[in-house]
């Protein structure tokens, strides 16, 4: 039986590492390089059997188009612009790549602890400058021993773990905020378990932030949870951008309440001085220089991860598709009866 499988907003073209995994004899690849689900005609959403999303939104307008569709994967592991309820009440599966870019992200978010404790960025900043005037460590305003530091971790999945392993191995203490993670999970790896987040905030010299967005965690990171927080604590968060209010984040730097902030992620993507937070970053002013640290959106990226994304993807469309397994659900609890 042939299959066909939508990729309604991929760039990757020809999907060679997508024919790899379901051979051309038995499924047909359409990719449309659209950015919106309306530039599809009718007839191509009609006649999909799965469909592998990167950004275009999931919802009750496209769903009532998926007249054969048995599987929705979003190519990555955000899931946010998948309508959860209205695929399961269509009885669409509905799936994530939790684990292809695991390292990296983790990677990313020590590798912006390192910046600050040790000043790199801001040294280098300060030497290209000014050579000779910028040969001092004074310019390492947010320098610090992470040794005995504590490092807090804000949903420990895959990439809080991965992360917080990291920091482990550098001396530090770990603590964590997770209310979905069953009772006992700290004691496997002897960590802190936080019962609040207030109570996390409040011990971490190190705040990182490896949570879903929804909405429980939208907006976590507002003026009462900066009050909250250590004096001096650094703030990063390479998960999702509407768990932090950048308002609040500007505010806690301002202050000196937070000493540095570093995002990978905004609320509003891509940046712009529109936001007061990147309008002070860019601005370079004496008393943000050397405090912040933004990247676009990239915590995720190197070859290999891009490379395992696609093939998981796909592998978890087709496995589901040829087999009926179904891997990485996350619309279980209103799949009330697939298709």
């Amino acid at each position: 039986m042939a299959y066909t499988i939508l990729f309604p907003d991929s760039r990757s073209d020809p999907l060679d590492i997508e024919r790899e995994v379901a051979r051309p004899d038995v499924a047909e690849l359409v990719n449309a390089r659209k950015d919106r689900f309306d530039a599809i005609d009718e007839a191509t959403w009609a006649r999909a059997d799965a469909v592998i999303v990167r950004f275009m939104p999931i919802d009750s307008k496209v769903i009532a188009l998926m007249k054969k569709a048995r599987i929705v994967v979003r190519n990555g592991v955000g899931f946010d612009v998948i309508d959860l309820k209205a695929t399961g009440e269509a009885g669409i599966p509905a799936c994530n790549v939790p684990d292809y870019g695991t390292t990296e992200v983790a990677d990313s978010a020590i590798a912006m602890m390192m910046t600050f404790a040790r000043g790199t960025a801001a040294l280098d900043a300060a030497l290209r400058n000014d050579l000779k005037g910028g040969w001092t460590h004074v310019h390492n305003v947010t320098a610090r021993r992470l040794r005995g530091a504590t490092y807090g971790v804000i949903g420990l999945g895959r990439i809080g773990t991965a992360s917080a392993l990291r920091a482990r191995a550098f001396g530090m203490n770990v603590a964590f905020y997770d209310p979905v993670l069953p009772n006992g999970s700290e004691l496997a790896f002897g960590f802190t378990r936080a019962r609040t987040l207030n109570e996390l905030l409040g011990m971490a010299d190190v705040v990182t932030i490896h949570a879903p967005l929804n909405e429980s965690t939208r907006a976590i990171i507002n003026d009462a949870a900066v009050a909250a927080m250590k004096p001096g604590a650094y703030l990063i968060n390479t998960a999702r951008g509407p768990i932090c209010d950048t308002a609040a984040l500007l505010t806690g730097l301002k202050s000196g309440k937070l000493a540095a902030v570093g995002l990978d992620v905004l609320p509003k993507e891509p940046a712009s001085t529109a936001d007061p937070l990147v309008a002070a970053w860019q601005a370079n002013e004496p008393w943000i220089r050397g405090r912040m640290l933004l990247n676009p959106h990239a915590a995720f990226f190197s070859p290999n991860s891009l490379a395992d994304l696609r093939r998981k993807a796909i592998e978890t469309a087709y496995d589901y598709l040829r087999d009926g397994k179904l891997a990485n659900c996350v619309n279980a609890e209103y799949l009330k009866k697939p298709r």
